[in-house]
């Protein structure tokens, strides 16, 4: 059984999923748009004020011999689109601009390679690493920034060149939200736990912003949480807190005082039921060792909506019975990561970046994000008719891929049915 939705989730995907971007179209698939289009039009019949009105079931393609399933929402999100859809505009509307990048636009290789190949450099890697010195950029460049957002000093590097921030600011808005939630429980002197992986941009950025307001530590998991929480009750050293967390907390982070009350926000990409269980237990030690109801905040959810929407559709495709999963996405993606963390629960997972990592009809090329490698695995379609594949991407890949990676199946299934045929199906 899919997790209940949260209401301001919902409220959410109503709101945002009304505005549309200009996406370029290499980015966009006939056969999912068709899907997509009438799957939209499905949901106006339901009430989209409640959980129980939304359709999470996976779409049916019927190729014959290969049956593939389709989570009902993945791909785009709306913060990936705006910032696509800026950073394109930017290019089109500044010839001969010198234009840069904080760092990747997206987790995707595909987008970003596709920006590079439009003139945008990167001023940064994924992991905040210097690619181009900040003293090589005038108040006559261009500077976007990402959908991850970036920190406070960044941003005020940027202000001091004579830089505009804001005209070319692609931060996503659920991000913004949290830093503002972040901000409202700071203001009631509530120190901020931040679940998300440390070295993550968004991460990064929501520390920054969380520290300007009030002291800020991050937990990247549960094992980390259950640490923190030895220091609220004081089962560990205080002393030892310091080298335990190094990087992860605020300058000047005093943990005689910083630890009696509390409340927990998150990386937007982060797995819902990670977050949740983090945020419950730590709830559970500090009342329990306080005794004050006021010593937890209530900061609610602050997975986005898109994030929010593509774990449930996960969790309700995998009610259906397939022999595999194919999860598509950039290997650095955090949202991508945690789709196949599900689908691992419960049959072979296969994380892929494009179609050619299909390499026959006996070997696929996949990444292994545990261990953070690429390995090739022999014998992963079953010699059985038909197969069934359950298909679901990241929320920054774009759906051109996902039917690239249909059609590259479909090679290996003599006789299915055409994408062609599929398509004026859905039309």
């Amino acid at each position: 059984m899919a997790p209940a939705v949260p209401a301001e989730a919902i409220q959410d995907h109503y709101l945002y999923s009304m505005k549309q971007f200009d996406v370029p179209l290499f980015y966009r698939s006939p056969l999912i748009s068709a899907i997509k289009q009438k799957r939209k039009e499905a949901d106006k019949m339901k009430k989209p004020a409640s959980p129980s009105g939304r359709d999470f079931t996976p779409t049916r393609l019927d190729f014959g011999p290969l049956q593939v399933y389709l989570a009902r929402h993945f791909g785009f999100c709306y913060g990936v689109e705006n910032a696509i859809d800026i950073a394109f505009r930017t290019v089109a509307d500044n010839p001969g601009k010198r234009i840069f990048l904080l760092s990747e636009m997206i987790h995707n290789p595909q987008v970003n390679a596709d920006l590079v190949a439009h003139g945008i450099r990167f001023l940064q890697d994924t992991y905040g690493k210097q690619l181009i010195s900040f003293d090589e950029i005038t108040g006559d460049d261009i500077v976007l920034i990402p959908a991850f957002g970036t920190t406070l000093d960044i941003e005020a590097r940027l202000r001091q060149k004579g830089i505009p921030t804001e005209k070319y600011n692609t931060t996503c808005p659920f991000v913004e939200k949290v830093w503002n939630r972040s901000e409202v429980i700071a203001r009631k002197e509530y120190t901020i736990i931040i679940h998300g992986k440390p070295a993550h941009e968004e991460t990064r950025a929501t520390f920054s912003h969380a520290a300007a307001h009030a002291p800020s530590v991050m937990v990247k998991d549960m094992t980390e949480a259950v640490r923190l929480a030895q220091y609220i009750t004081g089962a560990k050293d205080t002393g030892s807190f310091y080298e335990e967390f190094r990087g992860q907390f605020t300058p000047g982070f005093d943990i005689n005082k910083d630890l009696r009350r509390i409340g927990v926000v998150n990386q937007t990409t982060m797995l819902a039921s990670d977050t949740q269980a983090i945020a419950d237990y730590l709830k559970k030690v500090i009342l329990g060792f306080t005794g004050n109801p006021d010593s937890f905040a209530d900061t609610r959810d602050t997975l986005c909506y898109a994030t929010n929407d593509n774990q449930t559709a996960v969790s309700s495709m995998l009610e259906t019975a397939a022999d595999l999963a194919l999860v598509v996405g950039g290997y650095n993606s955090s949202n991508t990561s945690h789709l196949v963390e599900l689908c691992e629960e419960k049959l072979p997972t296969y994380y892929i970046s494009s179609a050619e990592k299909i390499l026959s009809a006996t070997e696929i090329r996949h990444y292994d994000f545990h261990h953070q490698k690429e390995t090739v695995t022999a014998g992963y379609l079953p010699v059985k008719k038909p197969v069934s594949i359950l298909v679901t991407s990241g929320a920054s890949c774009p759906d051109a891929m996902v039917e690239a990676v249909i059609g590259k199946l479909l090679a290996y299934f003599p006789g299915s049915r055409s994408l062609e045929e599929m398509i004026r199906g859905f039309n």
